[in-house]
């Protein structure tokens, strides 16, 4: 397939450098990256081209689960998940290849991690938040005691689980983002029905960010 230019994105609020960007392999996966962005800039934990020396020593004086997405330094990915863990900070590529985003996989699993069509959605499994990982839909790995579904970490010789507990802030969230987020965490859980009638202006502003976190 040929590599759709990433300058394009320029305009549209991307903090991606130019030489963190590695070619789009489609028109398809350019719009999903751009699309995964503008969330991730709502989101409120997004830290743009934060290097990974940076990112540790913002994670350093923080609780084990604190977590970040930033840029990512090697131009064969997108994002990174930066997350706190009891043997310090560790980072995570974000993959983007195919039908979505996902982790790394497990050179000692015979499973398949699964993938997401949004970064937003990705985190929210891996916390527990997302159906996948209560086991209501397809690609669920195991369930961790908290939730989430287990993802072990690969780091000197040993394997730490992936724990993801509380986002690290990068900004200040508005009221009206604010209430977005529980409501769409109250639809994850069951606790709304997604039928429900809204007026129009709501329900495209809830679509507009539709992630539990």
């Amino acid at each position: 397939m040929s590599s759709v230019n990433p300058q394009e994105g320029r305009g549209q609020g991307s903090n991606l450098t130019p030489h963190r960007y590695k070619p789009f392999s489609s028109h398809a996966q350019y719009q999903q990256v751009m699309c995964a962005l503008r969330k991730l800039q709502e989101s409120g934990f997004y830290w743009g081209a934060v290097g990974g020396r940076e990112a540790s020593s913002l994670l350093r004086s923080e609780p084990p689960g604190t977590f970040l997405v930033r840029d990512s330094s090697d131009h064969h990915h997108f994002f990174t998940l930066s997350v706190q863990t009891v043997r310090g900070t560790k980072n995570l590529r974000i993959h983007s290849e195919g039908a979505g985003f996902f982790l790394q996989p497990d050179p000692h699993s015979t499973h398949e991690p699964p993938q997401f069509d949004c970064v937003l959605k990705l985190i929210a499994h891996y916390m527990g938040k997302g159906p996948e990982a209560r086991g209501e839909g397809q690609g669920a790995a195991g369930v961790q005691a908290g939730g989430g579904s287990v993802y072990l970490i690969h780091t000197g010789g040993e394997r730490v689980p992936l724990e993801l507990r509380r986002p690290l802030s990068s900004s200040l969230s508005s009221l009206q983002h604010l209430c977005r987020r529980t409501l769409n965490n109250r639809r994850s859980l069951g606790g709304l029905e997604h039928d429900e009638p809204l007026p129009h202006t709501l329900r495209t502003f809830l679509e507009e960010y539709d992630a539990p976190i």
